[in-house]
Formats: structure tokens, C-alpha cells, sequence
């Protein structure tokens, strides 16, 4: 692993129809939360159209650079699902047809009454030495090769893949949250945050700007793995605000997502 404390992650999301956007994506807030009460932090998501150039580059620079890489989408009975055979290549591996993957398939089909075609059958093709993942859903497995998972991109089918690859994976540590709100405006407010920042490298702070009620504001949220850290430098955005003429709110300020 990159760090013994932190572990990473990255999603990568396959597919013309989520750069058209004809489908909505709905599995990175899945994993992003998912992964987060694992202790595994999403550092990185990209979104990379169906051309295998692009597909293999994006799997070979994240594997490099974090613990676990979850591709999602391009693994189904279509030409333009390419994920698998893209894979293979980024790993240096044989694209076959998974002997296992082939017998869960066949038994699917035979228990459907479908027919087992040369198209439905590419769903068990896999890089050489990949392990499966387990679909409970509709049978055709995911599949995982070294830190890759390769998943469906039907998020309920995706999400049945996750809770079976869960019991592979190790977190580190998890961040906790602490969310500080207030009517001042984010400009006014953004020298200090950033001085702020830089004494406290070791969190993540984010901030948030609204208008609600007539008035401009800001929710800023700090992220990292030691509490006592968290609420002290809390305690330090409190002051800053105060400074300038309004009353930090605990929490945040609850904002209706149509005034965002």
C-alpha cells in the first residue's frame, strides 16, 4: 500500500452514455460513501469514453497511483463494451473465456430459457489470471486483477458486485467530518481559510458557498483522521468568523439543494 494510514482509491466509469449524458452515473457516490466507512479514500474519478486507448492509459495511471482502482461499465454482450479486453491489455494478459465465468453463465441461461449466444458469452471473457466477483444479480461476473476491479455499470448489479469484493479489501484510517457554517461570504473569508489550510495540512477543508434567505454564506468542511485535530482547528474557523462580524453555526446551515 501507498501509506500504511491512508489507503486510496479511484473510480474510473466507462461509456459514451454517461459523457452524452444520456445516463446519469450513480456509482461514485456509491463507492465514495461505501469506501469511506471502509477507511479507503476516493482521491481520484474519471470519466473516459468507449475507445481503448483512453480506457487502457486511465487503468494504467491509476493503478499506479492508488491501492484500488473500481471500473465500472463496458462489460457486457455489446461491441462497445471493451472494458474487459482493455484490461487485459494494460495488464500484459491473454484476453480468454473464463472457464468458471462460462459455467455460471450457461447455467443462468439454461435456468432463463435464453439461448447461450457467441454475444451473451463474451460477458465470461476475462484477462488470463483475473479472480471473478460473484453477481448475484444477473450471473455474469465482475472480475479483479492484482488492485482493478472491473464492475458491472447497472448500479444495482454493481452494487451487488461490491458486497461481494468487500471482504478483499483494507482500509486504513476512516476521516471523520466536521462541518462549521456561516453568513459570510466565501471571498470574504477565503485569505484566512487558506492560512488556515496551511497550518493544518494534515486535513482537508472544503468550502461551500450558498445563497439562502437572501443572504450569501458559506459551509466549510473539514475532513481528516484525528478528531482532536478537527475540532481544534473548528474552534479556530469559529474565531475567524466571529473576526468577521458573524456567528459560526454547528453543523452547518441546512440549504434547500434548488438554492445551492
Amino acid at each position: 500500500m501507498s501509506d500504511p494510514k491512508r489507503v486510496t482509491a479511484a473510480v474510473l466509469i466507462i461509456g459514451n452514455e454517461i459523457l452524452s449524458g444520456r445516463t446519469k452515473d450513480a456509482n461514485l457516490p456509491f463507492l465514495g460513501t461505501e469506501l469511506n466507512l471502509m477507511g479507503i479514500q476516493m482521491r481520484e474519478a474519471r470519466v473516459v469514453a468507449d475507445i481503448e486507448e483512453e480506457v487502457i492509459d486511465a487503468v494504467n495511471t491509476l493503478r499506479a497511483k492508488y491501492d484500488y482502482v473500481f471500473t465500472t461499465g463496458g462489460i457486457g454482450p455489446t461491441h462497445d463494451d471493451i472494458t474487459s479486453a482493455c484490461v487485459a491489455k494494460a495488464f500484459g494478459q491473454k484476453l480468454i473465456r473464463h472457464p468458471e465465468a462460462e459455467r455460471i453463465l450457461r447455467a443462468r441461461m439454461t435456468e432463463m430459457g435464453v439461448e447461450a449466444t457467441e454475444a451473451r458469452l463474451k460477458m465470461a471473457e476475462t484477462p488470463e489470471f483475473a479472480e471473478l466477483v460473484d453477481n448475484p444479480v444477473s450471473g455474469a461476473p465482475g472480475f479483479r486483477v492484482e488492485n482493478v476491479y472491473v464492475m458491472a455499470g447497472i448500479p444495482r448489479i454493481m452494487q451487488a458486485m461490491f458486497e461481494g469484493a468487500k471482504g478483499q479489501l483494507k482500509g486504513g484510517v476512516t476521516l471523520q467530518s466536521v462541518t462549521v457554517g456561516s453568513y459570510v461570504p466565501e471571498g470574504a473569508i477565503a485569505t484566512e481559510l487558506g492560512l488556515l489550510q496551511d497550518a493544518y495540512p494534515d486535513l482537508d477543508i472544503g468550502s461551500y458557498p450558498f445563497f439562502f434567505d437572501g443572504k450569501p454564506g458559506t459551509n466549510l468542511v473539514l475532513r481528516g483522521p484525528d478528531q482532536a485535530r478537527l475540532d481544534e482547528a473548528a474552534g479556530r474557523l469559529g474565531d475567524l468568523i466571529r473576526n468577521l462580524g458573524q456567528q459560526p453555526i454547528e453543523g452547518g446551515v441546512e440549504v434547500p439543494k434548488s438554492t445551492d
